[in-house]
């Protein structure tokens, strides 16, 4: 193995790669959630919809790729985080995936029937599916900042103890309201890329407004923190140890998220993108710079995202229940030796994956248009 990439490198490695990977579901995925949502307000005609519609139907199969290829990068990597998250988060997770499920079968059967009432049924589960999977996409990140209720004990078995509703709390609530306003935000800038005419204005009147909300949430979002839970590692048995979540000390306090920041400045950069590049998209827009807006926003959601990873550092997966359970980047990981095997298997199918993605995109490049929808009627949706 190569002296470079020992235990601690390859740890902090795939804590990174775990972000890139959320980040490019975000990012990818995010807009074709936020136009969903955005469907029964911008488009005002059978034809304004499919327009929507059909502005994001040849990308949503590969967007949605990167969010299986998170949760697979999870369970061979961090396999205790993959146990305890999958299963703290199961009811959260399960309705995640009934509302993604949903999209394929919104867009198929829609598009069946030439009858408005039956296509404004499907247009509200399209909404539907666009606001409950980015709204419990936030809840969940909402609950594991705050911690979930699990427990390992001696023999490494886990327990749980987790209500539902419980889970709907005040911050995590903010965060996926928070989550709803950075994926309608991305949809719209996104639409401003690829349509033009009446759709294009109506999305620039929401972005005169939604940047504003969501730095708005973020900001309530940063002092709600200061209230909140935080969990800090006091002692370990060392960052090349064992993968052993029990040989460690774990202390709870208040309002200590931002220690991270605080040690290390340059981390701020994360949260202050958000705030910078959101304050300009408005204008981007009034500018008709639309493709910059766009790339304003993904930068932003990876900036948000960041910020996150930031603040719980090294902790991944605290546990309210037990804090000594929590699960941090030194000992939830799997082996030296998969980690390595693993990271060439990323250095060789994540480019083919970036690769073919940025074709698909050169390839269905430019703006939808109502006479595209029109000549083609038979064939797209």
């Amino acid at each position: 193995m190569l002296e470079f990439l020992d235990y601690e490198i390859l740890r902090l490695t795939w804590w990174a790669l775990l972000g890139v990977l959320l980040i490019a579901f975000a990012v990818t995925d995010g807009f074709d959630l936020g136009v969903a949502m955005l469907l029964p307000f911008l488009g005002r005609s059978d034809n304004e919809r499919r327009v929507l519609i059909n502005s994001i139907t040849p990308f949503w199969e590969g967007n949605q790729v990167w969010l299986i290829l998170a949760a697979g990068a999870i369970f061979a990597a961090w396999p205790h985080i993959y146990a305890v998250s999958f299963s703290a988060l199961y009811y959260i997770i399960m309705l995640m995936l009934i509302s993604l499920i949903l999209r394929p079968v919104a867009f198929e059967y829609r598009s069946k029937i030439n009858h408005p009432a039956w296509r404004t049924i499907w247009d509200w589960l399209i909404f539907s599916y666009g606001f409950s999977a980015t709204f419990l996409f936030g809840v969940a990140v909402g609950n594991i900042i705050q911690g979930l209720s699990f427990s390992f004990n001696e023999f490494m078995v886990i327990s749980y103890n987790h209500d539902f509703f419980s889970m709907f709390n005040e911050f995590s609530l903010l965060c996926g309201s928070l989550s709803v306003m950075m994926f309608l935000t991305h949809g719209a800038c996104y639409l401003t890329v690829k349509t033009n005419r009446k759709i294009l204005i109506r999305a620039r009147r929401v972005l005169a407004f939604s940047p504003f909300l969501l730095m708005s949430i973020f900001a309530i979002g940063a002092l709600f923190v200061q209230f909140l839970p935080c969990y800090k590692v006091i002692s370990s048995a060392g960052i090349y140890s064992d993968s052993n979540p029990l040989s460690k000390i774990v202390t709870v306090g208040i309002g200590c998220l931002e220690d991270n920041f605080e040690q290390y400045n340059w981390m701020w950069i994360a949260p202050a993108i958000v705030f910078i590049l959101q304050i300009f998209i408005p204008l981007l827009t009034i500018l008709f710079f639309f493709k910059t807006a766009f790339i304003f926003s993904t930068i932003s959601i990876a900036g948000i995202i960041t910020t996150v990873g930031f603040a719980m550092f090294p902790i991944i997966l605290p546990s309210k229940l037990d804090p000594k359970s929590s699960l941090t980047v030194w000992d939830a990981s799997s082996s030296e030796l998969t980690l390595f095997i693993m990271l060439i298997a990323v250095a060789i199918f994540m480019p083919l994956i970036v690769v073919y993605t940025s074709f698909i995109h050169k390839v269905m490049r430019g703006k939808i248009t109502e006479n595209d929808i029109k000549k083609n009627s038979k064939s797209l949706y």
